[in-house]
């Protein structure tokens, strides 16, 4: 049964096998935050995905739109990945239009104080 192709699989597990997030924990703690959609609904991390099934998640700071090619439950080459999935995403914006980050220490001002430290965290947060 090693050959047969799978029917279903678990959302994390597959988007964890097309190399979407770099670990199968990183891609539960995706859908446990509200950061997976399947069909349109949200997705805990044990949704089942088949073939034809289309899957938005955000990957670090982009939204991904993504249609379920072929069923995969482990991590496989970058290539095959490639095989399993149609991206419908839409494009990267160029770096000029993206958004600069805000928090910017000029050279030579020493460590932060806390107060900065607080402000920058605040700041990642967001």
């Amino acid at each position: 049964m090693a050959g047969e192709p799978l029917e279903s699989t678990r959302v994390d597990r597959w988007l964890w096998g097309v190399r979407l997030y770099k670990t199968r924990s990183l891609a539960t703690d995706a859908c446990r935050g509200g950061h997976v959609r399947v069909n349109g609904g949200a997705a805990k991390p044990a949704t089942t995905v088949r073939i034809g099934d289309r899957v938005e998640a955000t990957a670090g700071e982009r939204e991904r739109v993504l249609e379920v090619v072929r069923v995969i439950d482990k991590r496989v080459s970058a290539t095959v990945a490639a095989e399993c999935l149609v991206d419908h995403s839409p494009p990267v914006p160029p770096k000029e239009d993206r958004i600069p980050p805000v928090f910017i220490r000029d050279v030579g001002t020493g460590r932060p104080t806390k107060r900065d430290r607080r402000d920058l965290d605040r700041f990642r947060r967001s």
